[in-house]
C-alpha cells in the first residue's frame, strides 16, 4: 500500500528478520548488537493507534507483546524490559520490546537518545532460530490459554 507518494514501509518489508506472523500482526526481530532481542510486535493493518482497533484486537496484540516480553526475558536475562508504540513514520500500530542493561550504551535513557558510554558489552547470544521458536512456543501457549 502507499502512503501519499511514498510506498508504505512496513507493508512492502517485513520491518526485521521475521520470527512469527499470523492474519493479524507480525514479530521481528530488529537489527541492533547494542541491543540483542529487541523485538517490534507489528499490525499488519494501516491502523495508527491502539483505540482505533477493536477491544478483542487490542487485547490480543498485547498478549502477544506480554509473550514477546516474557521470551525475551528469559532468553536475554536483562535488567529492564522497555515497552514503547510511537509509529509516527508509518501507519501502523507497533510496539517496541526492548531489552535493557545497566551498562547499556544509553541506559537509563531511552535508546533512541544520547549514548552515555561506548563499547559494545557482551550479551546471550540467541539465533533468530531460536528466538523465534521460543516466540512460537510462547504464542501458541497463549492461544491455547485464551
Amino acid at each position: 500500500m502507499e502512503l501519499g507518494s511514498q510506498p508504505c514501509e512496513l507493508c512492502s518489508m517485513p520491518g526485521g528478520a521475521l520470527l512469527w506472523q499470523s492474519a493479524h500482526c507480525r514479530v521481528v526481530r530488529v537489527d541492533d548488537p547494542h541491543y540483542p532481542g529487541f523485538c517490534r510486535v507489528i499490525w499488519n493493518d494501516h491502523v495508527r493507534e491502539m483505540t482505533d482497533l477493536a477491544p478483542a484486537d487490542q487485547a490480543l496484540l498485547m498478549r502477544i507483546v506480554f509473550a514477546v516480553e516474557t521470551v525475551v526475558r528469559q532468553l536475554f536475562t536483562p535488567d529492564k524490559i522497555n515497552l514503547a508504540s510511537f509509529g509516527n513514520m508509518v501507519p501502523h500500530v507497533h510496539w517496541h520490546v526492548i531489552p535493557r542493561w545497566r551498562d547499556d550504551r544509553h541506559f537509563p535513557e531511552p535508546v533512541w537518545g544520547s549514548v552515555r558510554r561506548e563499547g559494545l558489552v557482551t550479551r546471550p547470544a540467541v539465533s533468530d532460530v531460536v528466538l523465534a521458536e521460543a516466540v512460537s512456543v510462547a504464542l501458541a501457549k497463549l492461544n491455547q490459554s485464551g
